[in-house]
């Protein structure tokens, strides 16, 4: 058992589970019936996205393609996963990991500059069995 991150509307891997989309906004142009057979999200969880404040850092840094940039943005984004009900999601996914196969993903090309890095790492600091 294990989570997994992903990237929502990527091939879905063998035994991957319920796939969440901790993103913003549902994808664009799609009907919401399709989200899960187009592999977007089984579930959207936009409690694990960052606020519009701090995506418009994260976007920032990747387009000054700027260390100091994605820094402002790693630290904003981990003081939102700090308040309570953000830190009690991450303390249940890494719970469920041990339990039950999961994903939980974001649209970004990559991983190295999206939120879904820093959840990565998240949730292995509280544990999590990530595979």
């Amino acid at each position: 058992m294990s989570v997994r991150i992903v990237r929502l509307g990527s091939a879905r891997a063998s035994g991957e589970g319920l796939r969440i989309g901790t993103v913003r906004r549902p994808p664009r142009g799609v009907p919401k019936e399709q989200f899960a057979s187009q592999d977007y999200y089984d579930v959207w969880y936009p409690n694990l996205a960052p606020s519009a404040e701090t995506m418009k850092l994260g976007q920032a840094a990747q387009s000054d393609d700027s260390e100091q940039a994605w820094k402002a943005f790693v630290r904003a984004f981990r003081r939102e996963m700090s308040l309570p009900d953000a830190s009690r999601s991450l303390d249940l996914l890494a719970a469920l990991s041990h339990h039950a196969n999961v994903s939980v993903g974001c649209y970004c090309d990559d991983e190295a500059h999206c939120h879904r890095s820093v959840l990565r790492e998240l949730l292995a600091e509280r544990g999590a069995d990530i595979a």
